[in-house]
């Protein structure tokens, strides 16, 4: 295992001590793992909770700002973080208008945001809605989840409803966008390679050079099958078709096509990737109207992508476009 690291126990802790010290405009609570906009809570605004194992960086506290998460709870390497860590959080974005709790389906996750708005309730009186993304259209159930798996969408269900709580509304609206997002987004990955846990010190799975998996998940999991390399059109073709035959993207306002780098492949190959996507969907009748590529969802090291569509309206598209300043991404402002 080759890694920038110093202890294997420690590497949650120094890296969110780094993201303190890079990141002043961000408040970072090292005893409970905590990211903060420095400005939390905001009066009157609804605030955005979301969190989960570490290693997918810079989901999640890379997305805490202006415009995004108010706060995002850091788990051990891809293990969820526990209630208490969530009630904290929830209490410490709390500006009276309620929060929402932004959720991916991993079963730890699930069960451990559960509790926490359940404790929230009870010991602050916070009210809390809770949105859990479901996206992935490559497995039914996996290792860590029943159901499809929270990915790609994840990031940009954070941005819109994000956008939709900086313009003060409501926390039913709030959860209304982002519910809507996770039904309008859909999602597909594959890996090149595995990536190595640190605590675990050797890689999660084994493929050859020849090899690739398509339909993993974040954490490493298995996906649909595994297959003979190919050159990237083909690839791309794996990624997009299951996604156009489980929902209908067809419409004049278009969609947002995220291709999303795993951690360990390069921009030169992501963006050559987002080419044979456009390609196939002008070829299904499918309009781009905006676009996302770059490594935000990520599972450490792993080489591979994957490839999220959200159907668009008039509505999200002014969301998404609306002002964002945080760490991971950052526009308008």
């Amino acid at each position: 295992m080759k890694k920038l690291i110093n202890d294997p126990a420690d590497v949650v802790t120094d890296a969110l001590r780094g993201m303190a010290t890079a990141h002043p405009e961000l408040r970072v609570d090292l005893r409970n793992k905590i990211v903060y906009r420095a400005d939390a809570p905001v009066r009157g605004k609804v605030g955005l909770v979301s969190g989960g194992g570490s290693g997918h960086e810079p989901l999640h506290g890379g997305f805490v700002g202006l415009g995004m998460l108010d706060a995002a709870c850091a788990g051990e390497v891809f293990t969820s973080p526990v209630p208490d860590q969530v009630v904290e959080a929830t209490k410490g974005v709390d500006g009276g208008a309620g929060v929402l709790h932004v959720v991916k389906n991993y079963t730890g996750d699930v069960m451990n945001f559960e509790m926490a708005a359940e404790m929230a309730a009870a010991e602050a009186e916070v009210e809390v809605a809770v949105v859990v993304t479901n996206d992935d259209v490559a497995v039914q159930d996996s290792l860590f989840t029943a159901g499809r798996r929270g990915v790609g969408v994840t990031v940009l269900l954070e941005k819109i409803a994000g956008a939709a709580a900086e313009q003060r509304r409501n926390l039913a609206d709030v959860a209304d966008v982002a519910g809507r997002v996770n039904a309008g987004g859909r999602s597909m990955g594959m890996a090149l390679t595995s990536c190595t846990v640190p605590a675990a010190g050797k890689p999660t799975f084994e493929l050859t050079d020849t090899e690739m998996e398509i339909g993993i998940g974040i954490h490493g999991e298995p996906g649909r099958r595994r297959v003979p390399m190919a050159p990237a059109r083909d690839i791309a073709t794996q990624l997009v078709e299951p996604i156009l035959a489980d929902l209908d993207f067809t419409g004049a306002d278009g969609v947002l096509a995220f291709v999303n780098g795993m951690g360990g492949t390069p921009m030169l190959e992501l963006y050559l990737m987002y080419q044979e996507v456009v390609t196939l969907l002008d070829k299904a009748g499918v309009r781009v109207a905006r676009s996302l590529v770059g490594p935000y969802i990520t599972s450490l090291e792993m080489a591979g992508c994957s490839v999220t569509l959200l159907k668009l309206d008039e509505e999200l598209t002014g969301l998404w476009d609306a002002p964002v300043r945080t760490p991971g991404l950052r526009w308008g402002v």
